[in-house]
Protein backbone atom coordinates (compact mmCIF):
# COMPACT_ATOMS: atom_id res chain seq x y z
CA UNK A 1 0.00 0.00 0.00
CA UNK A 2 1.23 3.48 -0.85
CA UNK A 3 -0.53 5.85 1.57
CA UNK A 4 -1.38 9.47 0.93
CA UNK A 5 0.82 11.78 2.99
CA UNK A 6 -1.75 13.59 5.11
CA UNK A 7 -1.32 15.49 8.39
CA UNK A 8 -1.31 12.27 10.41
CA UNK A 9 1.62 10.82 8.44
CA UNK A 10 3.75 13.93 8.04
CA UNK A 11 5.97 13.43 11.11
CA UNK A 12 8.05 10.76 9.39
CA UNK A 13 8.46 12.84 6.24
CA UNK A 14 11.91 13.79 7.42
CA UNK A 15 15.54 12.74 7.14
CA UNK A 16 16.74 10.12 9.59
CA UNK A 17 19.51 12.37 10.89
CA UNK A 18 16.94 14.84 12.20
CA UNK A 19 15.60 12.17 14.52
CA UNK A 20 19.03 10.92 15.57
CA UNK A 21 20.11 14.48 16.43
CA UNK A 22 16.90 15.14 18.31
CA UNK A 23 17.40 12.01 20.41
CA UNK A 24 20.97 13.10 21.14
CA UNK A 25 19.81 16.60 22.14
CA UNK A 26 17.17 15.09 24.38
CA UNK A 27 19.61 12.76 26.13
CA UNK A 28 22.15 15.57 26.62
CA UNK A 29 19.52 17.99 27.96
CA UNK A 30 20.06 20.47 25.11
CA UNK A 31 16.61 21.98 25.10
CA UNK A 32 17.18 25.73 25.44
CA UNK A 33 15.60 28.09 22.89
CA UNK A 34 17.20 27.94 19.45
CA UNK A 35 16.71 30.11 16.38
CA UNK A 36 17.11 28.79 12.85
CA UNK A 37 17.12 30.87 9.65
CA UNK A 38 15.72 29.50 6.39
CA UNK A 39 17.13 31.29 3.35
CA UNK A 40 18.28 30.71 -0.24
CA UNK A 41 22.00 30.95 -0.91
CA UNK A 42 22.09 31.93 -4.57
CA UNK A 43 20.08 32.59 -7.72
CA UNK A 44 20.11 30.08 -10.58
CA UNK A 45 21.53 31.54 -13.82
CA UNK A 46 18.05 32.13 -15.28
CA UNK A 47 16.54 33.86 -12.25
CA UNK A 48 16.73 37.43 -11.00
CA UNK A 49 14.35 37.04 -8.05
CA UNK A 50 12.29 34.47 -6.17
CA UNK A 51 8.62 34.72 -5.21
CA UNK A 52 8.16 33.52 -1.61
CA UNK A 53 5.66 30.70 -1.31
CA UNK A 54 4.91 27.68 0.89
CA UNK A 55 4.38 29.36 4.25
CA UNK A 56 0.79 28.15 4.57
CA UNK A 57 1.94 24.53 4.23
CA UNK A 58 4.69 25.09 6.80
CA UNK A 59 2.31 26.56 9.37
CA UNK A 60 -0.22 23.79 8.91
CA UNK A 61 2.51 21.21 9.44
CA UNK A 62 3.82 22.92 12.58
CA UNK A 63 0.32 23.11 14.05
CA UNK A 64 -0.51 19.46 13.37
CA UNK A 65 2.73 17.44 13.43
CA UNK A 66 2.31 14.40 15.70
CA UNK A 67 3.88 10.96 16.03
CA UNK A 68 1.10 8.40 15.68
CA UNK A 69 1.17 4.92 17.17
CA UNK A 70 1.94 3.60 13.69
CA UNK A 71 4.91 5.98 13.31
CA UNK A 72 6.28 5.11 16.74
CA UNK A 73 5.91 1.40 16.07
CA UNK A 74 8.01 1.77 12.94
CA UNK A 75 10.70 3.81 14.72
CA UNK A 76 10.83 1.10 17.39
CA UNK A 77 12.03 -1.34 14.73
CA UNK A 78 15.09 0.83 14.01
CA UNK A 79 18.18 0.16 16.12
CA UNK A 80 18.99 3.81 16.79
CA UNK A 81 16.07 4.73 19.02
CA UNK A 82 15.52 4.14 22.74
CA UNK A 83 12.12 3.33 24.20
CA UNK A 84 12.20 6.33 26.55
CA UNK A 85 12.90 8.66 23.62
CA UNK A 86 10.00 7.19 21.65
CA UNK A 87 7.79 7.78 24.69
CA UNK A 88 8.89 11.44 24.59
CA UNK A 89 8.08 11.61 20.86
CA UNK A 90 4.57 10.34 21.59
CA UNK A 91 3.85 13.66 23.30
CA UNK A 92 5.70 15.82 20.76
CA UNK A 93 4.13 19.17 19.88
CA UNK A 94 5.67 22.20 18.21
CA UNK A 95 5.48 25.03 20.75
CA UNK A 96 7.68 27.66 19.14
CA UNK A 97 7.30 30.86 17.16
CA UNK A 98 7.83 31.66 13.50
CA UNK A 99 8.55 34.92 11.76
CA UNK A 100 8.39 34.94 7.98
CA UNK A 101 8.23 37.02 4.85
CA UNK A 102 4.64 37.09 3.59
CA UNK A 103 3.80 34.73 0.76
CA UNK A 104 3.70 36.49 -2.60
CA UNK A 105 6.67 38.72 -1.75
CA UNK A 106 9.67 38.91 -4.11
CA UNK A 107 12.75 37.76 -2.19
CA UNK A 108 16.46 37.46 -2.82
CA UNK A 109 19.44 35.33 -1.75
CA UNK A 110 21.05 35.45 1.69
CA UNK A 111 18.13 37.16 3.43
CA UNK A 112 15.94 35.05 5.74
CA UNK A 113 12.58 34.01 4.34
CA UNK A 114 11.61 32.39 7.61
CA UNK A 115 12.89 32.23 11.18
CA UNK A 116 11.97 29.50 13.67
CA UNK A 117 12.52 29.96 17.41
CA UNK A 118 11.72 26.99 19.66
CA UNK A 119 13.36 24.54 22.07
CA UNK A 120 16.29 23.07 20.15
CA UNK A 121 14.83 19.57 19.58
CA UNK A 122 11.59 21.03 18.17
CA UNK A 123 13.32 23.53 15.90
CA UNK A 124 15.69 20.83 14.61
CA UNK A 125 13.08 18.19 13.94
CA UNK A 126 11.09 20.29 11.46
CA UNK A 127 14.00 21.26 9.20
CA UNK A 128 13.53 18.79 6.35
CA UNK A 129 9.83 19.39 5.90
CA UNK A 130 10.22 23.16 5.98
CA UNK A 131 12.99 23.18 3.39
CA UNK A 132 10.97 20.88 1.15
CA UNK A 133 7.78 22.94 1.22
CA UNK A 134 9.40 26.36 0.88
CA UNK A 135 11.82 25.19 -1.83
CA UNK A 136 9.32 23.50 -4.12
CA UNK A 137 6.58 26.09 -3.85
CA UNK A 138 8.93 29.07 -4.13
CA UNK A 139 10.61 27.46 -7.14
CA UNK A 140 7.27 26.95 -8.92
CA UNK A 141 5.87 30.36 -8.02
CA UNK A 142 9.04 32.03 -9.28
CA UNK A 143 8.90 30.16 -12.59
CA UNK A 144 5.20 30.87 -13.04
CA UNK A 145 5.69 34.58 -12.39
CA UNK A 146 8.10 34.73 -15.31
CA UNK A 147 5.70 32.84 -17.58
CA UNK A 148 2.85 35.17 -16.67
CA UNK A 149 5.03 38.20 -17.35
CA UNK A 150 6.05 36.84 -20.73
CA UNK A 151 2.38 36.36 -21.68
CA UNK A 152 1.82 40.14 -21.46
CA UNK A 153 -1.67 39.96 -20.03
CA UNK A 154 -2.87 36.95 -22.00
CA UNK A 155 -4.44 33.99 -20.24
CA UNK A 156 -2.07 31.40 -18.75
CA UNK A 157 -3.31 28.00 -17.56
CA UNK A 158 -1.36 25.43 -15.55
CA UNK A 159 -1.29 22.13 -17.46
CA UNK A 160 1.67 20.71 -15.56
CA UNK A 161 0.33 18.08 -13.18
CA UNK A 162 0.92 14.95 -15.28
CA UNK A 163 4.70 15.32 -15.22
CA UNK A 164 5.23 17.03 -11.87
CA UNK A 165 7.09 15.29 -9.07
CA UNK A 166 4.32 13.65 -7.09
CA UNK A 167 0.74 14.48 -6.28
CA UNK A 168 1.54 16.71 -3.30
CA UNK A 169 3.58 18.97 -5.58
CA UNK A 170 0.82 19.15 -8.17
CA UNK A 171 -1.73 20.46 -5.69
CA UNK A 172 0.50 22.86 -3.76
CA UNK A 173 2.25 23.80 -6.99
CA UNK A 174 -1.05 24.82 -8.55
CA UNK A 175 -1.59 27.13 -5.58
CA UNK A 176 1.92 28.56 -5.92
CA UNK A 177 1.43 29.20 -9.62
CA UNK A 178 -1.95 30.83 -8.99
CA UNK A 179 -0.32 33.16 -6.46
CA UNK A 180 2.19 34.07 -9.18
CA UNK A 181 -0.62 35.11 -11.53
CA UNK A 182 -1.55 31.97 -13.45
CA UNK A 183 -5.28 32.17 -14.24
CA UNK A 184 -6.42 28.57 -13.92
CA UNK A 185 -5.30 24.97 -13.44
CA UNK A 186 -6.21 21.65 -15.01
CA UNK A 187 -5.85 20.04 -11.55
CA UNK A 188 -9.34 19.39 -10.26
CA UNK A 189 -8.29 18.63 -6.68
CA UNK A 190 -6.35 21.90 -6.50
CA UNK A 191 -9.51 23.63 -7.65
CA UNK A 192 -11.52 21.95 -4.92
CA UNK A 193 -9.02 22.57 -2.12
CA UNK A 194 -8.04 26.15 -2.95
CA UNK A 195 -10.90 27.50 -5.05
CA UNK A 196 -8.63 28.02 -8.06
CA UNK A 197 -10.51 28.19 -11.41
CA UNK A 198 -10.19 24.89 -13.28
CA UNK A 199 -9.89 24.58 -17.03
CA UNK A 200 -9.64 21.89 -19.70
CA UNK A 201 -11.67 20.33 -22.48
CA UNK A 202 -10.29 17.47 -24.58
CA UNK A 203 -7.20 15.51 -25.55
CA UNK A 204 -6.23 14.13 -28.95
CA UNK A 205 -7.56 10.72 -27.95
CA UNK A 206 -11.10 12.13 -28.08
CA UNK A 207 -10.62 13.12 -31.71
CA UNK A 208 -8.97 9.81 -32.57
CA UNK A 209 -11.80 7.80 -30.99
CA UNK A 210 -14.26 9.17 -33.56
CA UNK A 211 -14.49 8.09 -37.15
CA UNK A 212 -13.66 11.55 -38.37
CA UNK A 213 -12.54 14.87 -36.95
CA UNK A 214 -15.75 16.69 -37.80
CA UNK A 215 -17.86 14.18 -35.88
CA UNK A 216 -15.68 14.70 -32.81
CA UNK A 217 -15.99 18.50 -33.03
CA UNK A 218 -19.75 18.26 -33.50
CA UNK A 219 -20.30 15.89 -30.56
CA UNK A 220 -18.11 17.79 -28.14
CA UNK A 221 -19.35 21.28 -29.00
CA UNK A 222 -22.94 20.07 -28.81
CA UNK A 223 -22.33 18.80 -25.29
CA UNK A 224 -20.22 21.79 -24.21
CA UNK A 225 -21.29 24.93 -26.11
CA UNK A 226 -18.55 27.54 -26.33
CA UNK A 227 -15.83 24.95 -25.73
CA UNK A 228 -12.22 24.87 -26.87
CA UNK A 229 -11.33 22.20 -29.44
CA UNK A 230 -7.99 20.77 -30.51
CA UNK A 231 -7.41 21.22 -34.22
CA UNK A 232 -3.96 19.67 -34.72
CA UNK A 233 -4.63 15.93 -34.40
CA UNK A 234 -4.23 15.35 -38.15
CA UNK A 235 -3.68 18.56 -40.14
CA UNK A 236 -3.99 21.81 -38.23
CA UNK A 237 -5.28 24.20 -40.87
CA UNK A 238 -7.61 21.56 -42.29
CA UNK A 239 -8.95 21.18 -38.75
CA UNK A 240 -9.51 24.95 -38.58
CA UNK A 241 -11.43 24.88 -41.87
CA UNK A 242 -13.55 22.00 -40.59
CA UNK A 243 -14.47 24.03 -37.48
CA UNK A 244 -15.40 27.00 -39.69
CA UNK A 245 -17.63 24.80 -41.86
CA UNK A 246 -19.43 23.37 -38.83
CA UNK A 247 -19.97 26.77 -37.25
CA UNK A 248 -21.31 28.25 -40.48
CA UNK A 249 -23.41 25.25 -41.52
CA UNK A 250 -24.69 24.02 -38.18
CA UNK A 251 -24.27 26.95 -35.80
CA UNK A 252 -21.92 25.12 -33.45
CA UNK A 253 -20.67 27.33 -30.62
CA UNK A 254 -16.87 27.22 -30.47
CA UNK A 255 -15.07 29.51 -28.05
CA UNK A 256 -11.46 28.80 -28.93
CA UNK A 257 -9.11 26.59 -30.92
CA UNK A 258 -6.03 25.07 -29.31
CA UNK A 259 -2.80 24.50 -31.20
CA UNK A 260 -0.58 21.85 -29.64
CA UNK A 261 2.08 20.95 -32.20
CA UNK A 262 4.09 22.18 -35.15
CA UNK A 263 5.23 25.72 -35.88
CA UNK A 264 2.91 27.46 -33.44
CA UNK A 265 3.64 30.94 -34.77
CA UNK A 266 2.97 30.09 -38.42
CA UNK A 267 -0.06 27.99 -37.58
CA UNK A 268 -1.51 30.68 -35.34
CA UNK A 269 -1.16 33.25 -38.10
CA UNK A 270 -2.73 30.89 -40.62
CA UNK A 271 -5.58 29.95 -38.30
CA UNK A 272 -6.29 33.57 -37.41
CA UNK A 273 -6.43 34.54 -41.07
CA UNK A 274 -8.92 31.75 -41.82
CA UNK A 275 -11.11 32.57 -38.83
CA UNK A 276 -11.15 36.30 -39.54
CA UNK A 277 -11.94 35.77 -43.22
CA UNK A 278 -14.91 33.65 -42.16
CA UNK A 279 -16.12 36.37 -39.78
CA UNK A 280 -15.24 34.32 -36.69
CA UNK A 281 -13.20 37.07 -35.05
CA UNK A 282 -14.52 36.18 -31.59
CA UNK A 283 -13.04 32.66 -31.68
CA UNK A 284 -9.81 32.74 -29.70
CA UNK A 285 -6.54 30.96 -30.36
CA UNK A 286 -4.74 29.15 -27.55
CA UNK A 287 -1.38 27.42 -27.68
CA UNK A 288 0.25 24.63 -25.71
CA UNK A 289 3.17 22.23 -26.38
CA UNK A 290 6.50 22.65 -24.56
CA UNK A 291 5.88 26.28 -23.62
CA UNK A 292 7.71 28.39 -21.08
CA UNK A 293 8.59 32.06 -20.71
CA UNK A 294 11.28 31.82 -23.39
CA UNK A 295 9.00 30.21 -25.98
CA UNK A 296 6.13 32.58 -25.20
CA UNK A 297 8.41 35.61 -25.47
CA UNK A 298 9.60 34.43 -28.89
CA UNK A 299 6.07 33.69 -30.11
CA UNK A 300 4.74 37.10 -29.18
CA UNK A 301 7.86 38.90 -30.45
CA UNK A 302 7.23 37.16 -33.79
CA UNK A 303 3.67 38.44 -33.95
CA UNK A 304 1.83 35.19 -33.20
CA UNK A 305 -1.84 36.20 -32.72
CA UNK A 306 -2.41 34.09 -29.62
CA UNK A 307 -4.90 34.82 -26.85
CA UNK A 308 -3.65 32.44 -24.19
CA UNK A 309 -1.33 29.63 -23.27
CA UNK A 310 -1.55 26.24 -21.60
CA UNK A 311 1.83 25.72 -19.94
CA UNK A 312 2.75 22.26 -18.71
CA UNK A 313 5.98 20.41 -18.02
CA UNK A 314 8.42 23.27 -18.33
CA UNK A 315 6.54 25.32 -15.75
CA UNK A 316 5.42 22.41 -13.57
CA UNK A 317 9.01 21.17 -13.33
CA UNK A 318 10.62 24.64 -13.52
CA UNK A 319 12.68 22.91 -16.16
CA UNK A 320 15.46 25.47 -16.55
CA UNK A 321 15.95 25.81 -12.77
CA UNK A 322 14.40 22.76 -11.09
CA UNK A 323 16.11 23.23 -7.71
CA UNK A 324 17.02 26.13 -5.46
CA UNK A 325 19.70 26.15 -2.79
CA UNK A 326 17.52 26.52 0.30
CA UNK A 327 19.15 26.03 3.70
CA UNK A 328 18.06 26.04 7.35
CA UNK A 329 20.85 27.07 9.68
CA UNK A 330 21.24 27.51 13.42
CA UNK A 331 21.67 31.22 14.21
CA UNK A 332 21.33 31.26 18.01
CA UNK A 333 21.19 28.81 20.90
CA UNK A 334 20.83 29.38 24.62
CA UNK A 335 21.12 33.14 24.22
CA UNK A 336 24.31 33.12 22.12
CA UNK A 337 24.82 33.70 18.43
CA UNK A 338 25.91 30.66 16.41
CA UNK A 339 27.36 30.62 12.90
CA UNK A 340 28.94 28.41 10.27
CA UNK A 341 32.38 29.42 8.98
CA UNK A 342 32.75 26.97 6.07
CA UNK A 343 34.03 28.45 2.79
CA UNK A 344 31.19 29.72 0.57
CA UNK A 345 28.68 28.46 3.13
CA UNK A 346 29.16 30.86 6.00
CA UNK A 347 26.21 32.26 7.94
CA UNK A 348 25.45 35.24 10.19
CA UNK A 349 24.64 34.80 13.89
CA UNK A 350 21.62 35.81 15.92
CA UNK A 351 18.02 36.73 15.26
CA UNK A 352 17.60 39.04 12.33
CA UNK A 353 15.21 41.25 10.43
CA UNK A 354 15.10 42.11 6.74
CA UNK A 355 14.24 45.69 5.85
CA UNK A 356 13.28 46.79 2.36
CA UNK A 357 13.89 50.21 0.86
CA UNK A 358 11.36 51.59 -1.59
CA UNK A 359 12.03 54.42 -4.03
CA UNK A 360 9.67 57.43 -4.12
CA UNK A 361 8.02 56.01 -7.27
CA UNK A 362 7.24 52.75 -5.44
CA UNK A 363 10.00 50.66 -7.00
CA UNK A 364 11.67 48.14 -4.69
CA UNK A 365 15.19 49.51 -4.20
CA UNK A 366 17.12 47.08 -2.01
CA UNK A 367 17.17 44.99 1.17
CA UNK A 368 19.33 45.07 4.27
CA UNK A 369 19.69 42.19 6.73
CA UNK A 370 20.02 43.62 10.23
CA UNK A 371 20.27 42.39 13.81
CA UNK A 372 16.83 41.97 15.28
CA UNK A 373 16.06 45.01 17.39
CA UNK A 374 18.33 47.44 15.54
CA UNK A 375 16.93 50.94 15.71
CA UNK A 376 15.43 51.67 12.29
CA UNK A 377 15.21 55.33 13.24
CA UNK A 378 18.96 55.67 13.75
CA UNK A 379 19.58 56.52 10.13
CA UNK A 380 22.08 53.72 9.54
CA UNK A 381 19.32 51.41 8.28
CA UNK A 382 15.96 52.42 6.88
CA UNK A 383 13.10 50.55 5.27
CA UNK A 384 10.07 48.38 5.91
CA UNK A 385 10.53 45.19 8.00
CA UNK A 386 9.62 42.04 6.04
CA UNK A 387 9.67 39.35 8.74
CA UNK A 388 6.32 39.17 10.53
CA UNK A 389 5.30 36.96 13.44
CA UNK A 390 3.05 34.34 11.86
CA UNK A 391 3.11 31.76 14.69
CA UNK A 392 3.34 32.12 18.45
CA UNK A 393 3.38 29.25 20.98
CA UNK A 394 2.70 26.78 18.18
CA UNK A 395 -0.41 28.54 16.89
CA UNK A 396 -0.88 30.83 13.92
CA UNK A 397 -1.26 34.52 14.48
CA UNK A 398 -3.60 36.61 12.37
CA UNK A 399 -0.70 37.37 10.01
CA UNK A 400 -0.43 33.63 9.38
CA UNK A 401 -4.05 33.28 8.26
CA UNK A 402 -4.09 35.25 5.01
CA UNK A 403 -6.53 34.38 2.24
CA UNK A 404 -5.29 33.10 -1.10
CA UNK A 405 -6.87 36.14 -2.75
CA UNK A 406 -4.90 38.55 -0.56
CA UNK A 407 -1.65 36.69 -1.22
CA UNK A 408 -2.24 36.66 -4.98
CA UNK A 409 -3.01 40.38 -4.98
CA UNK A 410 0.16 41.11 -3.01
CA UNK A 411 2.22 39.13 -5.51
CA UNK A 412 0.86 41.06 -8.47
CA UNK A 413 1.38 44.41 -6.75
CA UNK A 414 4.94 43.69 -5.66
CA UNK A 415 6.03 42.02 -8.89
CA UNK A 416 4.93 45.16 -10.72
CA UNK A 417 7.13 47.18 -8.36
CA UNK A 418 10.31 45.24 -9.06
CA UNK A 419 12.94 47.11 -11.10
CA UNK A 420 12.06 46.50 -14.74
CA UNK A 421 15.45 44.96 -15.47
CA UNK A 422 14.59 42.01 -13.21
CA UNK A 423 11.72 41.04 -15.54
CA UNK A 424 13.99 40.60 -18.55
CA UNK A 425 13.68 37.19 -20.20
CA UNK A 426 17.02 36.00 -21.55
CA UNK A 427 20.64 36.67 -20.56
CA UNK A 428 19.62 37.06 -16.91
CA UNK A 429 23.20 36.53 -15.73
CA UNK A 430 24.17 39.92 -17.18
CA UNK A 431 21.48 41.83 -15.29
CA UNK A 432 22.59 43.97 -12.35
CA UNK A 433 21.40 42.09 -9.26
CA UNK A 434 18.95 43.45 -6.75
CA UNK A 435 21.06 44.76 -3.84
CA UNK A 436 21.04 42.87 -0.55
CA UNK A 437 23.32 44.32 2.14
CA UNK A 438 24.27 43.45 5.71
CA UNK A 439 24.05 46.17 8.36
CA UNK A 440 27.26 47.30 10.10
CA UNK A 441 25.90 46.06 13.42
CA UNK A 442 25.21 42.56 12.07
CA UNK A 443 28.64 42.42 10.44
CA UNK A 444 30.25 43.49 13.72
CA UNK A 445 28.37 40.76 15.59
CA UNK A 446 29.49 38.21 13.01
CA UNK A 447 33.11 39.32 13.43
CA UNK A 448 32.81 39.02 17.21
CA UNK A 449 31.30 35.52 17.12
CA UNK A 450 33.84 34.39 14.54
CA UNK A 451 36.67 35.57 16.80
CA UNK A 452 35.17 33.65 19.74
CA UNK A 453 34.89 30.46 17.68
CA UNK A 454 38.44 30.74 16.39
CA UNK A 455 39.78 31.46 19.88
CA UNK A 456 38.06 28.33 21.26
CA UNK A 457 39.42 26.28 18.36
CA UNK A 458 42.95 27.46 19.01
CA UNK A 459 42.65 26.90 22.75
Amino acid sequence: MTPWIDDARAALVTDLYQLTMVQAYWLEGLAAPATFDLFIRRLPPTRTYFLACGLDSVLRYLETVRFTDEALAYLATLPQFRDDFLAWLADFRFTGSVRAVAEGTPVFPNAPLLEVTAPLPEAQLVESYLINQISVQTMLASKAARVVRAAQGRTVADFGMRRMDGTDATIKGARAMYIAGVDATSNVEAGRVYGIPVTGTMAHSYIEAHEDEGAAFRAFASLYPGTTVLVDTYDTLRGVRRVIDLVQAEGLQIGALRLDSGDLSALAKGARALLDAAGLTAVKLLASSSLDEFAITNLLAGGAPLDGFGVGTRMGQSQDAPTIDTVYKLAAYAGRGRMKLATNKGTFPGRKQVVRRIDPDGTLAGDTVIRDGEDLESGEVDGTPLLREVMRDGQRTEAGRESLTAIRERAQTLLDRLPERLHQIGDEASIAPYPVAVSPALQAEADRVRAEIEARAEG
